[in-house]
């Protein structure tokens, strides 16, 4: 009888000197062309080691987040695969900026007494006066979303949150998405997984 008919292919423990006992699935040609699909539309590795399971991924929709902190804590991750992302379009480039400083600050400046970010993670740059440029330093983000939430009540929504999907390990069952009280997360499709608020006000996942 063929692999391709048992649905296993012991040649791996073979080669090693094995008795054979463990079997390797055997992909059907439908598994390879779906993961050459996704790797031509910029999958990466993982759709190549998983190429059963790459047609969805897990993202938040921005619109629906409450920035309730369970991103930072739920994740299987750490830090979380969720990360702060600025969408420029949107921003004012303030001075004085509600995702930046704290509530209450007594200067608008950098010291870390007047930061929200509790990680030093949103990072600014003079520009002219009175604009400044705001960067997000994504290996110290734990997507704790007090900046996002800053910046949705005395900005423009500029900041968000998302899951990033070259970070993300893609569990079928995301414990932050079952832990999400406003049910935010959705599966979308890995060509097109990022969901950012834009200036039109819409959602929709893109590349």
């Amino acid at each position: 009888m063929s692999k391709e008919k048992t649905g296993t292919d012991t040649s791996a423990t073979d080669a090693a000197g094995g008795s054979g006992d463990v079997s390797v699935p055997a992909f059907s040609r439908r598994d390879f062309m779906r993961a050459a699909a996704a790797v031509a539309a910029g999958g990466g590795a993982w759709m190549v080691s998983h190429p059963s399971e790459q047609v969805f991924g897990w993202q938040l929709d921005p619109r629906k987040c409450q920035q309730c902190g369970r991103c930072a804590t739920a994740c299987v991750l750490t830090p979380s695969a969720v990360k702060c992302v600025h969408a420029y379009e949107m921003c004012g480039f303030c001075d004085l900026c509600g995702g930046y400083l704290q509530p209450g600050a007594k200067a608008q400046d950098s010291g870390a007494e007047n930061e929200l970010c509790p990680v030093a993670a949103l990072k600014r740059k003079y520009v002219e006066a009175p604009f400044y440029l705001y960067t997000i330093i994504e290996d110290l983000c734990i997507g704790c979303g007090k900046c996002v939430k800053g910046c949705n009540a005395f900005g423009n929504g500029s900041l968000q949150l998302q899951v990033k999907q070259e970070i993300c390990v893609h569990c079928n069952d995301c414990a932050i998405a079952r832990n999400c009280p406003a049910q935010a997360y959705q599966r979308v499709p890995v060509a097109k997984s990022y969901m950012l608020k834009t200036l039109e006000g819409g959602g929709a996942p893109k590349a």
